[in-house]
């Protein structure tokens, strides 16, 4: 099995837990578009579902398949909030924000009742910190981040776009660090310890907010409890 058969495996096994009615979470990366897609197909056999997209790419492709997609304003409470990870660790915590929606990513899983992780077989490690952990950051404060996250060892890089035209920006039109840590030992104080700086709006470590996750593999889709 390809990655990407793994993906779409995954991705069709969550849209098939979402019930009629539901008010539904879309996350944003490569594995939350094919559950979005195979949740599509399912909207345009007739489920009835209210939807809040975590980045303007996943709002988009949700409406071009014919969802239900608005605000958190207008749906501030979610019954099931289904996304990626770019790592899955022991206790289900997770790197996320690869895909540069780590902000919205959290705000819509905080709002949602559930938070369940899809990804594949490659996604599990024993410890988090071989992906980069991105670090979303106001542009004004980068030298005094960057410092900082650079004195706690992290290793900050800053984000550029695809094609080198210049820094990556967020939806919310924010630059991300991308800190290459190496192994995350103790990600709790970690987390606390970026939070604790100036300028920085949010870290993709997501810690204790997961359900369970769904994953992908040569055997079909198992689930991991924290």
């Amino acid at each position: 099995m390809t990655q990407d058969e793994a993906k779409a495996l995954v991705g069709k096994r969550a849209a098939d837990m979402v019930e009629d009615g539901m008010r539904v979470g879309l996350g944003t990366g490569t594995t939350s578009v094919q559950f979005i897609k195979a949740l599509g197909a399912r909207v345009q056999a007739g489920l009835k579902i209210r939807c809040v997209a975590s980045s303007d790419s996943s709002e988009e492709l949700g409406r071009s398949l014919g969802m239900d997609v608005v605000s958190l304003e207008e749906l501030p409470e979610l019954d099931l909030y289904i996304d990626g990870a770019d790592e899955v660790a022991p206790g289900l915590a997770l790197i996320k924000g690869g895909g540069g929606a780590l902000l919205r990513e959290k705000i819509v899983s905080s709002a949602a009742k559930r938070f369940i992780v899809v990804v594949d077989e490659s996604k599990i490690v024993p410890h988090l910190g071989k992906f980069p952990l991105p670090v979303e950051i106001v542009k004004m404060a980068r030298p005094l981040v960057e410092r900082r996250l650079t004195e706690l060892g992290l290793n900050p890089v800053l984000r550029q776009k695809k094609d080198g035209s210049g820094p990556y920006l967020t939806d919310e039109n924010n630059f991300i660090l991308d800190c290459h840590a190496g192994e995350i030992i103790d990600p709790g104080a970690v987390a606390a310890e970026i939070r604790a700086i100036v300028g920085v709006v949010e870290h993709g470590l997501f810690l204790g907010r997961a359900e369970f996750a769904m994953i992908a593999g040569e055997d079909g889709v198992r689930e991991l409890h924290g």
